[in-house]
């Protein structure tokens, strides 16, 4: 019985992984933040931007997501950076 459970939960958790989003829209005051997350988990491991433990869908403040993503951006010196490149009105 205990061998089902655990092929139930893996089975599941491999779906919920694979139906990640392509895109994420992120609502912003100054227009929506859409990206590639597709792209994004490809090039780098998801505890860069979710944290340690199950990825789940990110709530971050205007401070937090600048901080992790456009730093992350100037860091790797790749992807947008200014205000307008990524809010879309």
């Amino acid at each position: 019985m205990k061998r089902i459970l655990a092929g139930v939960l893996m089975v599941a958790f491999a779906a919920t992984t694979a139906a990640a989003a392509d895109t994420v829209t992120m609502k912003a005051k100054n227009g929506d933040v859409t990206f590639n997350h597709k792209g994004h988990s490809a090039a780098m491991e998801c505890k860069e931007c979710h944290g340690a433990g199950n990825p789940g869908k990110l709530t971050l403040g205007k401070d937090a997501a600048h901080k992790l993503c456009k730093g992350c951006h100037e860091t790797k010196k790749q992807g947008p950076t200014k205000c307008g490149e990524c809010h879309k009105k």
